[in-house]
């Protein structure tokens, strides 16, 4: 079916806004001001409205935001970052000294029989005076 000539499906008339009831406008006041308390709370003091007609605007769809000039946003003269200490030169710039191999480290005592292998190559240590390695013999998978 078509339309005909003329006429359309989507209006193009805008519609008259709702006049505001006097309890609707005191509660547009108490959450304007709710509104304004938690954008100040999030340091967001720009997004508060100075008026409640603002506020009213904002809720119902009809707020322009404000254009911002060209002065506030001017690019910022980039230039790298440059140290402000001075440059400190090490010590030396050869090395002193030399670093000594260390000892290996040996078991010089008793208390240690040996080394018993547990489950999947884990090795343990067994201690003398102990029953350790008739329980590690007895152990099963």
């Amino acid at each position: 079916m078509h339309l005909a000539q003329g006429l359309s499906t989507t209006r193009t008339s805008k519609r008259k806004p709702k006049k505001i009831t006097k309890a609707q406008y005191a509660k547009y006041e108490v959450e304007w001001r709710q509104h304004n308390k938690d954008m100040r709370r999030r340091h967001l003091h720009d997004m508060q409205f100075d008026t409640l007609n603002d506020y009213i605007d904002y809720r119902q769809g009809r707020y322009k935001t404000r254009k911002h000039t060209s002065e506030e946003f001017k690019p910022l003269k980039w230039q790298p970052y440059q140290r402000e200490t001075q440059h400190i030169p090490s010590l030396s710039s050869r090395p002193t000294g030399v670093a000594t191999k260390p000892e290996p480290k040996v078991y010089t005592g008793d208390l240690i029989v040996g080394i018993a292998t547990m489950h999947k190559s884990n090795a343990v240590p067994v201690m003398r005076g102990t029953d350790q390695a008739k329980d590690i013999a007895k152990m099963r998978r």
